[in-house]
């Protein structure tokens, strides 16, 4: 009997037909049934939720089902789920969220390749924006790799004989941040953690009906800043103090600081709720900031972090909220050069900036041989009358362009990355921008492979100064034109345009925008004509000038051709086709208009013609000359 090498844990309460939604993707693995586990633990559910996963059981013999009184909360199902487990690793499931149809296996495989002790899928997401943790794979790392701290939450493949040794455990009953105090717990044990980008292994996934939004979390019962602390010290306690902002204690803090102390002073937190209210949590946040975070954690922060941090631990709510008012207004711009395509993608020089609320450019003023953060941004802010000086213009700062598949909600990252740099502003003033080009490619972008059939849009993330921004890639081209022109990437067509908002999008294989007046017309007013090759009036993206094979059909019949790349497309059949003699449109898929004409005589192919080829009676008679057997004879003699 085959060993189970992994074994799912599904904690359940109350689900209902999320049950069922979650099923097929636990079921449907590539991993063989045989040398997988799903493990579904019933915290006490009181609807229909045991029954539905006993019937699964009832159904598959690799599901098993246990059951517990309620404990209200995830950890403790989690962790009877582990003691049940049977195999080599375990891999976390939340119920309303799905795995990608191999995730098992590439996991496990890549887990055991890399003898890992814990491995990060690819995660893809309704809830939350794409982390640039999951934009290379990562063969062996550990916590000292300290972007792992951007993914806490617990669905992840875990070695299950780790897990055993060092007694890792969720905590049970109501206990907020259960999940990052176990993630948190094996990052600071594991010798080697790997990371798999290059599959989408996870779809965490928002419920229609809010059930896996957090409510009340700020409430006593939950224990929310006790928990902060508690995971606070846990770090602390795996991890040595320094006085150095880049000290490995301090790099992991900071995301503790940044999300769970310093949101309560960040917009939107702070100027969307009840103002009471968020003076009790920004009062409970700055305690915390004060007793448990050491001053270098607040001193690595960059600029504009860092005066809200100052503003917090001062206990200066109504400064903290004029200057969440201020940074409110920042939005990010970005400049797209001339779009085209080249060595098989699509390629254009792209600038991204921040911009105040008035427009103008957010920028850094020089004085005294010092940088100061630019005074329009801080009018009204207290405490900053004299500046706020920039220590480090470019602490943390970053940026990346990424790619959203719109049907799967899968991010892929393009090639080329972007470098932030200062550039002049006049006056003694600097502006912070990121720049870089943009290297599309849909054949390779989706973890080396195609892209899907579908729209994908082009966004861009940038953390300048402490304040970062999702951003659409926008160009000056008309909402809903043309971006770039059709090329055809692998035998589909791929329309580069601009959507109703001015984004930038690539629709792969024509799933929304069809292959238009704009791209239909040129080919339909194609005169040309061969042999065995005619020119398109697209671009061949083609990399290193290498011919695609591209499914075309002519007539009724499907055939392979070659696509050779170039300035244009040339598309070439092969020389014989099981078509009767005469005339036959040549079509690309899910195109309705043909791109060319196959004059067929005896299975033969004598030369390919644009849509718009004239072929008259005196066309057929040359036909019939060109197939005429002495009339070949005397052409070879002739070129003798």
């Amino acid at each position: 009997m085959p060993r189970v090498k992994v074994s799912v844990v599904v904690p359940v309460y109350n689900t209902g037909k999320y049950v069922d939604e979650c099923a097929p993707s636990l079921l449907g693995q590539s991993l063989p049934a045989d040398e997988y586990e799903v493990i579904y633990v019933d915290d006490g559910s009181t609807d229909d939720t045991l029954a539905r996963v006993e019937k699964l059981a009832d159904l598959h013999p690799n599901v098993k089902v246990h059951t517990r009184p309620n404990s209200g909360w995830p950890g403790a199902p989690r962790n009877l789920g582990m003691r049940h487990a049977k195999g080599e690793y375990i891999q976390f499931v939340d119920h309303d969220d799905t795995l990608g149809p191999e995730a098992l296996e590439r996991l496990y495989e890549h887990a055991k390749r890399n003898d890992a002790d814990v491995v990060l899928g690819k995660m893809s997401s309704t809830m939350v924006r794409p982390r640039r943790l999951f934009r290379h794979t990562v063969d062996a790392c550990t916590i000292e790799n300290d972007e792992l701290m951007q993914s806490m939450t617990p669905h992840k493949m875990f070695r299950r004989a780790f897990v055993e040794q060092h007694g890792l455990q969720f905590p049970e009953g109501p206990w907020f941040f259960e999940d990052m105090f176990f993630v948190g717990a094996a990052y600071l044990k594991a010798e080697r953690i790997s990371v798999l980008t290059d599959y989408p292994c996870y779809y965490w996934m928002k419920r229609d009906d809010g059930g896996n939004n957090t409510q009340h979390r700020f409430s006593p019962r939950f224990g929310f800043w006790d928990n902060v602390r508690t995971i606070v010290r846990q770090i602390k306690d795996g991890t040595e103090a320094s006085d150095d902002i880049d000290a490995l204690q301090n790099r992991l803090l900071h995301r503790n600081y940044h999300v769970e102390i310093l949101s309560r002073a960040r917009e939107p937190e702070i100027l969307r709720e009840d103002p009471a209210q968020q003076r009790e949590r920004f009062e409970a946040a700055r305690r915390l900031a004060l007793e448990e975070f050491p001053p270098a954690v607040r001193e690595g922060l960059p600029v504009v972090s860092r005066l809200r941090a100052e503003l917090l631990e001062a206990g200066d709510f109504d400064g903290a909220v004029a200057l969440a008012e201020r940074v409110r207004e920042v939005k990010a711009r970005s400049t797209v050069g001339e779009l085209r395509w080249a060595d098989g993608r699509l390629v254009a020089d792209v600038t991204l900036e921040l911009l105040r609320g008035d427009g103008e450019p957010l920028v850094l003023v020089e004085r005294d041989g010092k940088q100061w953060l630019d005074p329009e941004l801080l009018a009204g802010v207290p405490g900053t009358e004299d500046g706020w000086e920039v220590r480090d213009p470019f602490r943390l700062a970053y940026a990346e362009l990424v790619v959203k598949d719109r049907d799967r909600e899968d991010w892929w990252y393009p090639e080329g990355d972007l470098e932030v740099r200062l550039e002049p502003a006049g006056a003694g003033r600097s502006r912070l921008v990121a720049s870089g080009r943009l290297g599309l490619d849909p054949e390779r972008l989706a973890g080396g492979r195609p892209l899907e059939r579908g729209v994908h849009d082009v966004w861009a993330f940038v953390q300048l100064l402490g304040i970062d921004r999702m951003v659409r890639l926008t160009g000056d081209g008309t909402p809903g034109a043309p971006a770039a022109d059709p090329a055809l990437t692998g035998g589909r067509l791929a329309l580069p345009y601009w959507t109703g908002s001015g984004q930038l999008a690539l629709d792969v294989d024509q799933r929304q925008r069809r292959l238009g007046s704009d791209t239909a017309d040129a080919a339909a007013a194609n005169t040309a004509r061969g042999e065995r090759s005619l020119p398109l009036p697209y671009v061949a993206a083609t990399a290193g000038g290498t011919p695609a094979r591209v499914k075309v059909t002519v007539a009724a019949l499907t055939v392979e051709a070659e696509l050779i790349g170039g300035t244009t497309a040339e598309l070439r059949l092969p020389g014989r086709l099981k078509l009767p003699t005469g005339r036959h449109p040549v079509k690309l898929p899910k195109t309705d208009a043909p791109v060319a004409y196959a004059v067929v005589r005896d299975g033969a192919l004598l030369r390919l013609e644009g849509p718009a080829h004239e072929s008259g009676a005196g066309r057929r008679l040359l036909d019939a000359l060109a197939d005429n057997r002495q009339v070949r004879r005397v052409r070879r003699r002739l070129g003798r």
